[in-house]
């Protein structure tokens, strides 16, 4: 099985043993961009929120530099309490933004999957060689390559975007200081969105890798998938024993019932039922044993063993074998051949 390739795609169970394990598929680089758009999303509309509650902790304190000389405990608490609102109302939506969207593009991918298997401890995580094979192995390598390529994309984003704002930076100069910021937080946004746009598409891009890849490692070989359906159906050889002494027994017990019938209506070998009637408990008769060639004879033999009446009717006994089910009463078209049946079997009791 070592050396066997795996061609056959991953089953369900199999995929709900990997997912109890922990390894599951996810893209830490959808997660990353999520993060991003949502934290700058949040911040260009807040920036003038985090500007007024900035500056008023600034105006007031710098005031008070000129107007207060000593300081107490209660001056120390209140300054404490103001930086601290200050401090929260201006970053507390963006943190919580940050938490949230990392949750939610997460538990997207992950299905909200938690795990002790990845938190236990094992030794081999301390283990040395692992650790320098890992460096060393393919995976580490793809992910170098997968870096380099994004810091170059990014990088020459990052570049395009800034090169023409160079040039007006000398211009600032002219200009009043408020002008400045905001031609230096436009400057900014406008390269972050540039930014996200580029990450954006290359998260989508190692979203697909990350789905093949994963799709690829839990792969199943023939044998494996054969392995599976054992286990969940259970071995055939196994299977077809229990259902062969299923069988023997049901028989077992249909041939009891055999001296217990009214009388057998046979053709003359092939078929074989056997029909009894109880006038006091049952609306109709009852097929208590039925067979076809060997089984057929069978039933005759015992039959004919405990003296029950048999009648030789080709056509009623093929259709009692085909449409009349076993411990069922007879169907209601067989009624008024059986009854005659049953009529002359009752007239030989009486006169024997």
């Amino acid at each position: 099985m070592a050396g066997e390739d795996k061609t056959e795609k991953a089953s369900p169970k199999k995929r709900k043993d990997e997912r109890k394990k922990g390894n599951i598929f996810q893209s830490k680089d959808v997660v990353t961009v999520g993060v991003i758009a949502v934290s700058f999303t949040i911040l260009s509309f807040w920036s003038s929120h985090i500007y007024r509650y900035t500056s008023d902790v600034l105006y007031k304190y710098i005031s008070l530099m000129i107007s207060t000389h000593s300081i107490t405990d209660a001056f120390i608490a209140r300054t404490f309490k103001d930086i601290a609102f200050a401090v929260f109302a201006s970053c507390g939506l963006l943190m919580a933004a940050v938490i949230l969207s990392t949750v939610v593009f997460t538990g997207a991918q992950t299905k909200f999957l938690i795990t002790r298997e990845n938190i236990k401890f094992k030794l081999s995580k301390l283990n040395p060689l692992s650790g320098i094979k890992r460096m060393f192995s393919l995976r580490a390598v793809v992910d170098v390559l997968k870096n380099l390529i994004k810091i170059t994309i990014l990088g020459y984003v990052i570049y395009s975007s800034i090169i023409d704002r160079l040039l007006q930076v000398p211009k600032l100069s002219t200009v009043s200081l408020l002008s400045g910021i905001e031609f230096i937080s436009s400057s900014i946004m406008a390269i972050i969105k540039s930014v996200i746009i580029a990450f954006a598409a290359i998260s989508a891009f190692d979203f697909f890798y990350s789905w093949w890849e994963y799709e690829k490692k839990i792969m199943m070989s023939k044998q494996e998938v054969k392995e599976e359906y054992k286990q969940l159906e259970g071995n055939p050889q196994i299977k077809g024993k229990i259902k062969e002494k299923q069988r023997a027994m049901s028989m077992s017990r249909m041939m009891q019932q055999v001296p217990k019938a009214d009388v057998i209506v046979r053709n003359p070998t092939h078929y074989a039922v056997a029909i009894k009637y109880d006038i006091e408990k049952d609306n109709a008769p009852v097929v208590v044993a039925k067979g076809m060639d060997e089984l057929a004879l069978r039933i005759i033999g015992k039959a004919e063993e405990h003296s029950i009446s048999i009648v030789e009717d080709v056509p009623l006994a093929r259709a009692l074998y085909a449409g009349a089910e076993l411990n069922r009463e007879i169907p209601l078209e067989y009624y008024e051949p059986v009854a005659e049946i049953l009529a002359w079997v009752y007239r030989i009791k009486k006169k024997g």
